[in-house]
Formats: structure tokens, C-alpha cells, sequence
């Protein structure tokens, strides 16, 4: 499958860099559904996504250091060349 880009609200937030708000309206219940999304290039450092699905998603690039994604379910996402020191990784990865 195709990672999606899309105009979801959530989404954009990521891919414009305004992580705080996400954070912020992830908190109060926004929880989207991520899986088969592109974050290609992406700095998502500081993200808070306890439980976020991101099957298949398509990480190339991305920046990740400090995220902690250990109750994420990654099945099937790409991580090539993603930027993941100090990311915290399901133990099943």
C-alpha cells in the first residue's frame, strides 16, 4: 500500500512541525488514525503518541530521536535512514 498524504487536522499538524498543538489536542481525547501515513522527512521529535497505530507507515528521513513509540504499533512501518537516537521501540522490534 501507498503511505497517504491527506489533509486530516492531525496529520497536518505533524507535517507543518506544530507538534506542541498535536500534543495538545492528542491529550484531550484527537486520536487519528496514522497507519499507512507518509512522515516522510518529518521532524517529529517531542510527539506524545502513547497507543498510536503507524502500521505501514513510511518514515524515510524522519526525525525520531527522543520519541518514545513503545506502545505503538509499527507492523509494517519503514524507518530507512530515519534519524532514532534515543527512540524507545516496542519490544517486539
Amino acid at each position: 500500500m501507498k503511505p497517504k498524504i491527506t489533509n486530516h487536522p492531525m496529520y497536518t499538524l505533524l507535517r507543518e512541525g506544530k507538534i506542541t498543538e498535536f500534543n495538545a489536542r492528542f491529550k484531550t481525547g484527537e486520536k487519528p488514525e496514522l497507519s499507512n501515513y507518509d512522515f516522510r522527512s518529518v521532524d517529529l521529535r517531542g510527539i506524545e503518541v502513547a497507543g498510536m497505530d503507524f502500521r505501514g507507515s513510511y518514515f524515510r528521513q524522519a526525525d525520531l530521536r527522543g520519541v518514545d513509540l513503545s506502545q505503538c504499533n509499527l507492523e509494517g512501518a519503514s524507518i530507512h535512514g530515519t534519524k532514532i537516537s534515543g527512540t524507545l521501540f516496542p519490544k517486539e522490534l
